[in-house]
C-alpha cells in the first residue's frame, strides 16, 4: 500500500485491471448509489452495514486507499457526537431527565394540549443543546409513558416528539447532525448558528408545535385523559425518583461549559469537536463512573454510520464529482446568491425528506466547500439555507431524519408501530409549512439586508 497520493494496491489492480479516471469516477458514483439505495432499504440492510459496506469497496477497487480513506473522515464531527454522547449519558444516569419528566407531568395536570405543548417544546430546547437524536432517546420512552397513564393515545405525541426534535435542533450548530456536518466543513462555529439560523428555527419550532396542535385537534387526539381516578393516580405519584445529586451537579457544570466554551471556542481555534471530546472525558475523570459504563450506552452504529459515509462521499471528492456540481451550481444561480437561497433551501429539504438528510448533508457540504472557492464568503447564506432545508426537511418523511427512525424504533419496541403514512399525516404538512416560512423569512432578511 502506498501512502496517501501513491498508487494502491487493491483487488482490481492485483488482477491485472488498470482503471482509467473515467472507470474510477463511474465506480465511484455507482457505489455512492448502491450505498444511498442500501440505506433507503434499511429494512433489509442495516444502514451502519451499507455505509460500511460502500466504505469498504471504495477501498477495494482503489478509488481511495486505507490512508486516504482515514483522512477522508471528519473527526471533528464524529469527537462532537461522541463527546455530548457521553455528556448525556452521565445525566441520563443522574436522573435528571427522570425528574424533568415528572415535573413537566405535574405540569400538564394531565391535560392533553399542555401535554403536547410541554413536551414539545422540552423536546426542542434539549435538542438544540444535546443533539436530536440522543434527546429522543430518552424523550420518547418518557413520552409513552406519561400519555399511557394518562389514558391517551400515544403515536400522535410521538410524532410531535420527532417533529420539535428536528426543528428544535436547527437552531445549534450540535442540535442536528447536518449542522455538525456543516459547521465542520465550513469552518462555523456556535454563534454562527446562533445568529444565522436559530431565529428562524425558533420560528419553524412553535410554528410546528401549533400546526400539530391543529391536526391533533381535528382528527379528535387532544381529547380528554380517560378517567379521572387514572388521571388522579398519575398526578398524585409519589413513588421516589432515584437521583444521584453529586452527579448530576457534575454533569450540569460540566455541559454549561461546554456550552460556554462551544460560543467562544471557535474564535481562538477551539473546534466543537475537541471541546466535546475534552470536556466529555474531564466528566468522566471527576464522576463515578468507569469509562466502560458510559462507553456501554455510546451510539457506536451511529458512529460507525458516520464514518463509512465519509469515506464513500469521499471517494467522488476524489474523482473530481462535487468540482463538477459546483461549477453546474455556480452557472446556474449565476452570482445570484438569493436564487441560490431558494434553490439550495427548498431542494435539500426535499432530498432530505427521502433519503436521509446526514448522507444528503455530507455530499452537499462538499459542494458548497468547493463553491466556496470561486464565491467567497459572499456565499456563506447558502450554508444556512442548506441548514434550514436539511434539518427541517427531515420531518417530511419517517425516513427523513435520524431521530425519526429512532422514535420509530423505540415506538415499535413499546408496542405502537409508527407507519409511513400515519406519520406523513402529521411530518408533512408541518414540514412543507415550517420550511416555507423559515427560509422565506430568511430570504427576505437577505434582500432587506443588501443581498
Amino acid at each position: 500500500m502506498a501512502e496517501g497520493g501513491g498508487e494502491t494496491l487493491n483487488l482490481l489492480t492485483s488482477l491485472g485491471l488498470n482503471l482509467s479516471p473515467q472507470t474510477l469516477t463511474v465506480l465511484a458514483v455507482a457505489l455512492f448509489v448502491a450505498t444511498y439505495a442500501m440505506i433507503l432499504l434499511e429494512k433489509y440492510v442495516h444502514r451502519t452495514v451499507a455505509a460500511l459496506l460502500g466504505a469498504c469497496a471504495v477501498m477495494v477497487v482503489g478509488i481511495l486507499t486505507p490512508t486516504q480513506a482515514w483522512a477522508s473522515i471528519d473527526f471533528n464531527t464524529i469527537f462532537l457526537l461522541f463527546g455530548m454522547m457521553n455528556i448525556v449519558n452521565v445525566l441520563s444516569r443522574s436522573g435528571f431527565f427522570d425528574l424533568v419528566a415528572r415535573r413537566a407531568m405535574i405540569i400538564t395536570r394531565g391535560e392533553p394540549a399542555r401535554v403536547l405543548w410541554i413536551f414539545s417544546i422540552l423536546t426542542a430546547v434539549f435538542s438544540a443543546f444535546l443533539d436530536n437524536v440522543t434527546t429522543v432517546l430518552f424523550m420518547a420512552p418518557v413520552v409513552v409513558t406519561v400519555v399511557a397513564r394518562l389514558g391517551l393515545r400515544p403515536m400522535p405525541y410521538l410524532i410531535a416528539v420527532i417533529l420539535a426534535s428536528n426543528t428544535g435542533g436547527t437552531a445549534t450548530l450540535v442540535g442536528d447532525p447536518p449542522n455538525i456536518i456543516i459547521g465542520s466543513v465550513a469552518g462555523k462555529g456556535f454563534g454562527d448558528f446562533l445568529v444565522n439560523v436559530a431565529p428562524y428555527a425558533a420560528v419553524a419550532t412553535v410554528l410546528g408545535i401549533g400546526l400539530m396542535h391543529l391536526l391533533m385537534k381535528m382528527r379528535g387526539d387532544l381529547a380528554g385523559a380517560g378517567d379521572s381516578e387514572r388521571l388522579r393516580a398519575a398526578l398524585t405519584d409519589t413513588t421516589p425518583i432515584k437521583t444521584n445529586p453529586r452527579l448530576m451537579k457534575q454533569a450540569l457544570g460540566v455541559f454549561a461549559v461546554t456550552l460556554l466554551l462551544f460560543m467562544i471556542g471557535h474564535p481562538i481555534g477551539l473546534e466543537a469537536g475537541l471541546v466535546a471530546l475534552t470536556t466529555s472525558t474531564f466528566l468522566m475523570l471527576i464522576a463515578d463512573l468507569t469509562p466502560v459504563e458510559l462507553f456501554e450506552q455510546v451510539e457506536w452504529t451511529t458512529l460507525l454510520f458516520f464514518m463509512g459515509l465519509f469515506i464513500v462521499v469521499g471517494g467522488l471528492e476524489e474523482v473530481g464529482v462535487f468540482q463538477t456540481v459546483a461549477a453546474g451550481l455556480t452557472g446556474a444561480i449565476d452570482g445570484n446568491i438569493g436564487t441560490g437561497i431558494l434553490a439550495v433551501g427548498f431542494a435539500s429539504a426535499i432530498i432530505s425528506g427521502f433519503v436521509d438528510n446526514i448522507p444528503f448533508t455530507i455530499s452537499m457540504a462538499s459542494v458548497l466547500r468547493e463553491l466556496q472557492v470561486t464565491l467567497g464568503p459572499a456565499m456563506d447564506p447558502l450554508w444556512w439555507a442548506l441548514s434550514l432545508g436539511a434539518c427541517l426537511g427531515g420531518n417530511l418523511t419517517l425516513i427523513g431524519a435520524s431521530a425519526n427512525i429512532v422514535v420509530s424504533d423505540i415506538a415499535a419496541r413499546e408496542g405502537h408501530p409508527m407507519g409511513f403514512v400515519e406519520f406523513m399525516k402529521y411530518g408533512t404538512p408541518v414540514a412543507l409549512i415550517t420550511v416555507t416560512v423559515a427560509l422565506g423569512l430568511f430570504y427576505a432578511t437577505f434582500i432587506l439586508r443588501g443581498g
